[in-house]
């Protein structure tokens, strides 16, 4: 066993991990008072529900199943992880080292971060109308039926990845790093089929949804910046020179792309706001996702301040097309993971275009990327539909107004009235 290499991924996987809480802080800034602790518990489910389907069978369909037709793995072969742990002496344990020299058990770990933070991004874009009972079988049901095939289709010798029928056909290895094409592209995809399937706020395009708090917000972005050090350096699968440079092209991608971001805010609005940079972080920590390995400084610079101005356009055109994508999963995840899963035919290091490459690089990424959003999007409209007409997604109109903690929680954030009523009692 290589102890640094498990010791790496281990601690990735725990950065992973605290990126779901950083997008439950970054999307409860983000929505109204009345509807924080609906989208914070959200994402706990998106943490809960998705570690029981990881166990149960998500790991066996995504990488440890015999693979069918190169779609999906054998739900039945890793069945709660029997091919992965083994008692020894009474103490679990497990079954032995994977390519890497750490044990399969800490792949367990990692992957089931990935899972979580997938779809705790979908959430998002259906914030403040959405029952938690319905999330939750949602959760469930996408995980099986989309996360975890599409997770075997890239990363695990399936359709789509450098492997696959694709790859082969064009004569170039279509490449995700960390996660283009089944975290970002995949979220959006299915967070605009059920926005569609849901429709939108009462009150979306005549009323102002402002971010009730953009401090949290902020801690959302920050948090979510430290923890994609495991999401993009852990993908390198080893403490090794790959996953140094990832950190070093995450962050400067990042940096590029909040600037840039910033200075198309500046020119269309006059301002550099607070929710500007934290979009822009998250905009450039997507687009580099698939490419943190292999483009280098310089564009990896150009991939993340071209992200950062399409990611902050793109977040403007729910109002001209008139989808309540709430939080902008579709505008930032969906632009700039298809962004910077494009761009490697461009910038990818031997391979891209304009870095010494062919177009065959760029066409593999664009047919992947395409074939990625058909995926999510019928599977999740089967679901999403499914389950709109039958428990339901919304809340009623009067809950929604009244606001949905109260609703579907029982709670409230803040006790504005209780706060009142102490001020006065004091004064008195």
């Amino acid at each position: 066993m290589d102890s640094g290499n498990t010791a790496w991924i281990l601690t990735s996987a725990s950065l992973v991990f605290l990126m779901t809480p950083g997008v439950a802080f970054f999307y409860g800034g983000m929505v109204r008072a009345k509807a924080v602790l609906n989208m914070m518990i959200m994402e706990a489910a998106a943490l809960s529900v998705t570690m029981v389907i990881w166990v149960f069978w998500g790991w066996s369909i995504a990488y440890a199943g015999n693979s069918i037709g190169g779609v999906f793995g054998d739900p039945a072969s890793g069945f709660l992880l029997k091919d992965s742990m083994v008692a020894e002496d009474g103490v679990f344990t497990s079954t032995g080292l994977n390519g890497n020299n750490y044990p399969v058990s800490v792949d367990v770990a990692f992957q089931a971060a990935f899972a979580m933070i997938t779809v705790a991004l979908i959430c998002g874009a259906i914030a403040e109308r959405v029952k938690y009972s319905t999330w939750m079988i949602f959760v469930a049901l996408w995980l099986t039926f989309d996360y975890a095939p599409m997770a075997h289709m890239v990363w695990n010798g399936g359709l789509l990845s450098a492997d696959g029928a694709i790859s082969q056909a064009i004569g170039a290895s279509a490449h995700d790093f960390a996660g283009g094409t089944v975290v970002h592209i995949n979220a959006a995809v299915a967070a605009m089929v059920i926005v569609l399937i849901i429709g939108n706020r009462k009150g979306f395009g005549t009323q102002p949804f402002r971010p009730h708090n953009v401090p949290f917000v902020m801690l959302g972005a920050f948090l979510l910046w430290f923890g994609w050090f495991g999401f993009n350096a852990g993908s390198a699968f080893a403490a090794n020179g790959t996953a140094g440079y990832a950190w070093v092209s995450t962050s400067a991608a990042t940096a590029a792309a909040m600037l840039a971001w910033g200075f198309t805010e500046k020119i269309r609005t006059g301002h550099y706001t607070a929710m500007g940079a934290a979009s822009g972080i998250v905009a450039g920590l997507v687009a580099i996702t698939p490419a943190a390995d292999v483009v280098s400084p310089l564009w990896a610079m150009v991939l993340g301040a071209i992200a950062g101005v399409l990611c902050c356009l793109a977040c403007g055109l729910k109002f001209k097309f008139g989808y309540d994508d709430s939080l902008d999963v579709v505008g930032v995840h969906g632009v700039g993971g298809f962004t910077g899963t494009l761009l490697i035919g461009l910038f990818g290091e031997g391979t891209g275009l304009l870095a010494g490459g062919d177009w065959r690089q760029l066409v593999v990424q664009l047919l992947v990327a395409l074939v990625a959003i058909v995926w999510s999007a019928v599977i999740t409209g089967i679901i999403a539909f499914a389950l709109e007409k039958t428990i339901g997604w919304r809340v009623t109109e009067a809950q929604e107004v009244g606001g949905i903690d109260l609703a579907d929680q029982g709670e409230r954030a803040y006790d504005f009235a209780g706060t009142a009523s102490s001020v006065l009692k004091e004064v008195k």
